[in-house]
């Protein structure tokens, strides 16, 4: 084999958080096993943090400081602190070295947004479920609450002057957010969106008069738009019909970066921020991707900067920088240089059983092992409000490597094929996007593939994917792997994170009006009809799906004396962020998958 998932997973990834107006830019490596901080500036890379786990950050504008957003062992809790890098140092800072900003290790605080001298960030301190909006004076820790009516704050953003604030919180349908508007100084919130309304809206930026937003309001395919901070009117700026757009606005309102969604593939273009006119198109380094899940494109504050976080399918991931004034794209970084060997997928409609299509990447092996020659492994992504994009993925690359033929679905549910799409999986309609697996599974015979020797990979809700494929189609899938999956709907809502409940009831229904329901589509009901060994890993400090998900589901399909494998990792959250436990864990994975998917003897 060209290549195994020992390299793979022991390969460096770059990820961009911010830019400065020098254009140096805050990136992340995993070179050291988890994510930290590093400086990229005139070819030089200067390490900055060297915590226990991952970390993100933002440059503080004016200034030569960092602020730091960390959490302990994936618990997702995140605490902030400021790094100086105006002071001497020898090394890496660790956490003794940074400078509390907000140490409250019992809640959830998350970094919104930073200004000059001060940060915004929302916090569910008051109550545990509901998150309040602060502006924290950096120097003198003097702290106001700008917005505390209740919620999961989605996105925030200051005004320049510091007299408004926008943000967004759940709406009451699922996929929704409403806009809202707040004096800094009375606290007084204007509502721009109504609650009821079935529209995301995002990427919010300030103009000189009124707001920019990305929102699929009153349209399928979400396009970006000017939003009067009076009235809420809204009036197109750049729209496509056949593409998801969204965008991001410099910081002096002029401009703004344009992402269209092709498939999966970031297609990046400069608009004007007034007339919404193409300015220039920017040339990325191959077919990849370069916004959510990696951290969204920081513009620098003098506008003439934007960096970027890019990954493609046999790009690990990289740090870019586009100049502004001329669309030029640099590499700062060079991930793909180590490894030549990886596979780039093909891109299809698969028709489902009422004649829909299923958009489907697949990685076809080389040069397969004849043991595994014809099995195939189905990757399912999370969310389920998520998207399969042309990203690199070790665990992709190892199962081709290995022989296997991998298919990496957007089943329904799925964002970025527009509203309608990723609809319908909503309430009642939970297990059509289950249905769209089984559909899947009887087009492998048509690509010369052996549906007898067919396994099912998910992490999170893809994860409930896997066990709901395992529990209610037991005749079509050999094999299962979970990673942090739901395996009862009713325990996960009971159980997950108190202000994850009411975010998350949208999207799947309530235990008060629909617990029957969440039942009868939940896999531990059907747990006897499972008929196919399951791998089960987990992270003991799981805010989001707890443990008792996975222990619950092994104890049962263990019960009726099927193979059952639960791992778990006492320092990992929702996932494995640790280099050094995905090196345990995955490598068991493939070799359970190849021992139960082989040929028969």
């Amino acid at each position: 084999m060209a290549v195994d998932i020992v390299r793979l997973l022991e390969l460096t990834s770059w990820r961009a958080f911010d830019v400065a107006d020098t254009g140096r830019v805050l990136a992340g490596s995993d070179e050291s096993g988890s994510s930290q901080l590093v400086e990229l500036a005139d070819g030089e890379r200067t390490p900055l943090t060297a915590l226990p786990g991952a970390v993100t950050g933002r440059y503080l504008p004016g200034e030569r400081a960092v602020v730091v957003q960390h959490d302990t062992d994936g618990n997702e809790r995140g605490q902030l602190s400021l790094l100086r890098l105006d002071e001497p140092r020898r090394r890496p800072a660790q956490l003794r070295d940074l400078q509390p900003l907000v140490r409250d290790p019992a809640h959830v605080n998350r970094l919104l947004d930073v200004l000059p001298g001060r940060i915004v960030y929302a916090t569910n301190r008051r109550n545990d479920v509901d998150f309040d909006v602060v502006i924290r004076q950096v120097e003198t820790g003097e702290e106001a609450i700008a917005y505390d009516q209740g919620g999961m704050v989605l996105e925030a953003t200051v005004s320049p002057d510091g007299r408004q604030l926008a943000l967004t919180v759940p709406a009451d349908r699922a996929m929704s957010d409403q806009l809202l508007l707040v004096d800094t100084e009375t606290r007084h919130v204007l509502a721009l969106t109504g609650r009821g309304e079935q529209a995301r809206h995002g990427q919010i930026g300030w103009l000189p008069d009124g707001l920019i937003v990305t929102t699929d309001a009153d349209r399928d395919r979400a396009g970006i738009a000017r939003i009067d901070p009076r009235t809420g009117a809204r009036r197109w700026l750049v729209t496509s019909d056949e593409h998801d757009l969204t965008g991001w606005l410099s910081p002096d309102g002029s401009t703004l970066l344009v992402q269209a969604n092709e498939d999966g593939a970031s297609r990046l273009a400069l608009h004007d921020a007034v007339t919404g006119d193409l300015l220039r198109t920017i040339r990325l380094p191959a077919d990849g991707w370069c916004s959510y899940p990696l951290p969204p494109p920081a513009w620098s504050p003098d506008a003439r900067y934007v960096a970027l976080s890019f990954s493609a399918p046999a790009i690990p991931g990289d740090a870019l920088l586009v100049h502004a004034a001329t669309g030029e794209c640099e590499s700062l970084t060079e991930s793909a240089a180590q490894l030549d060997d990886l596979v780039e997928p093909s891109s299809h409609r698969v028709q489902a059983r009422d004649g829909e299509q299923v958009p489907c990447f697949v990685f076809a092996p080389r040069e397969a092992d004849p043991r595994l020659a014809g099995s195939a492994v189905l990757i399912v992504h999370g969310g389920p409000e998520s998207q399969a994009v042309r990203t690199f993925s070790p665990i992709v690359q190892a199962l081709v490597a290995q022989g296997h033929t991998v298919l990496v679905p957007n089943v329904r549910g799925s964002t970025g094929y527009g509203k309608r799409w990723y609809s319908a999986d909503d309430g009642r309609n939970r297990l059509e996007s289950v249905a769209d697996l089984g559909d899947l599974h009887d087009w492998l015979p048509s690509i010369g593939l052996d549906a007898e020797r067919a396994a099912l990979w998910g992490g999170s809700y893809g994860g409930y994917m896997v066990l709901a494929g395992l529990a209610f189609q037991p005749e079509r899938w050999a094999a299962g792997v979970d990673i942090v999956g739901i395996s009862s709907l009713v325990t996960f809502l009971e159980n997950t994170a108190t202000y994850r409940r009411a975010h998350r009831e949208r999207e799947y229904g309530s235990l008060t009006a629909d617990a029957e329901f969440l039942r009868s589509v939940s896999p531990l009901t059907r747990v006897a009809s499972i008929a196919a060994p399951l791998f089960v890993l987990h992270g003991a400090n799981d805010p989001r799906v707890p443990l008792s998900e996975a222990q619950q589901i092994a104890a049962a399909v263990r019960a009726s004396g099927l193979e059952c494998e639960l791992r778990v990792y006492d320092d990992e959250g929702h996932g494995l962020a640790k280099r050094i436990n995905r090196l345990d864990a995955y490598p068991r994975a493939l070799a359970f998958l190849a021992r139960h998917l082989a040929k028969p003897d």
